[in-house]
């Protein structure tokens, strides 16, 4: 099978897509792939890493307010449908999958202009701008939300499968996870991070909630800062406290995050929709503070799909504090019984076999050519 992949923009939109091109090749070794993603967007540098052919057009995203800008953008949305036609017509494709970000639209509209199935693939709870106007022309639209499918009225088909990042993190090692961070098998991890760069209201919580940590004397922390927040937080940290006590481990970046997770009892994050896929498909309990400034809210929205399932306790960023913010996570690790109810809720928001899913439906849409 020949698949092109096309997204881009965050990780939230490339890492599903790799994690669909890793169960094609699970399944079928002798799959080949290009991905079609944007000059200067973060995909053109991960993934290349990620040992995927790479192809790249210019292409950037309308803005909200009227704009000169825009017409530009429309301008190149058209050059990008041109030459996305000849990178697809030169590799010929059975399908083509769109997981989000404005490169998308000339890809997947090229595409079904083509004849080519296509399929997007929503993550968030809230569609973004680029998936609904390709909800019209793509054969098939893939949603990460159940009881989201109603937000694509105008698609041809609508399938619940799950975003595939749930996928990713089920081989993960849980005794790895452990040994990484320099704790005892089997101990109760609280694990709090603000994203892959770090947020300045999260870590500042981190901060003040530090002394607080000694009332769980049995739990380890791992505050996990960011880059640019580590110095600064772990010296704040240090004078408050003196000595940072051995379950305390502050660090600015987690490498083998899967295997971290699958070693944690409770997660304190963003809302980020693949963050969510693989905190639910292994069954974690979270405290959620969704960032205020994403495109539609959409966090905020990814976080009370989880928090009317039971599975997490949500905190506005706006109402943030450390004391705020110790009090749930003691709620939950305080209390055996709602560790373990949450930690069922979130588990049967899981879909693990999520990339299969997506997989055996892209295999359906071809076969109804």
């Amino acid at each position: 099978m020949r698949v092109v992949l096309t997204g881009g923009g965050t990780g939230g939109h490339i890492y599903p897509a790799v994690a669909i091109a890793r169960q094609f090749e699970a399944e079928d070794p002798k799959t080949a792939f290009l991905y079609i993603g944007g000059k200067q967007g973060l995909e053109s540098k991960l993934v290349p890493q990620e040992s995927l052919p790479f192809e790249s057009i210019d292409i950037t995203g309308f803005r909200r307010k009227l704009s000169f800008d825009n017409v530009k953008t429309v301008m190149r949305f058209l050059k990008g449908v041109s030459t996305s036609k000849k990178l697809l017509a030169d590799f010929k494709p059975d399908v083509v999958i769109g997981t989000g970000g404005y490169v998308c639209g000339p890809v997947v509209y090229a595409a079904a202009k083509l004849g080519i199935p296509t399929m997007i693939h929503e993550q968030n709870a809230i569609p973004g701008l680029t998936n609904q106007f390709l909800s019209r022309y793509a054969s098939t639209v893939a949603v990460s939300f159940e009881g989201s499918e109603s937000s694509f009225s105008k698609a041809k088909r609508v399938v619940y499968t799950g975003n595939p990042r749930a996928t990713t993190v089920q081989s993960a090692n849980r005794e790895r996870g452990f040994a990484s961070l320099g704790i005892p098998m089997d101990s109760r991890v609280v694990l709090v991070v603000g994203g892959s760069r770090g947020a300045r209201a999260i870590n500042t919580a981190m901060i003040g909630m530090a002394p607080m940590l000694t009332k769980l004397p049995n739990v380890h922390f791992v505050y996990v800062t960011g880059d640019l927040y580590f110095e600064g937080t772990r010296e704040a940290v240090r004078s408050q406290l003196g000595t940072i006590s051995n379950h305390l481990h502050i660090v600015p970046y987690v490498h083998n995050m899967p295997e971290v997770l699958a070693s944690t009892s409770l997660i304190v994050n963003r809302a980020g929709a693949s963050f969510l896929a693989e905190t639910t498909s292994l069954g974690i309990p979270s405290v959620l503070i969704p960032s205020p400034n994403v495109t539609n809210n959409h966090q905020e929205a990814n976080a009370r799909q989880l928090e009317d399932a039971g599975a997490s306790r949500m905190i506005l960023e706006k109402d943030l504090t450390a004391e705020i913010l110790f009090a749930r996570i003691e709620e939950i690790m305080g209390n055996q019984g709602t560790q373990h109810s949450m930690s069922e809720a979130s588990r049967r928001l899981g879909k693990p076999d999520s990339a299969a899913v997506i997989v055996e439906e892209i295999r359906r849409l071809i076969n109804n050519r």
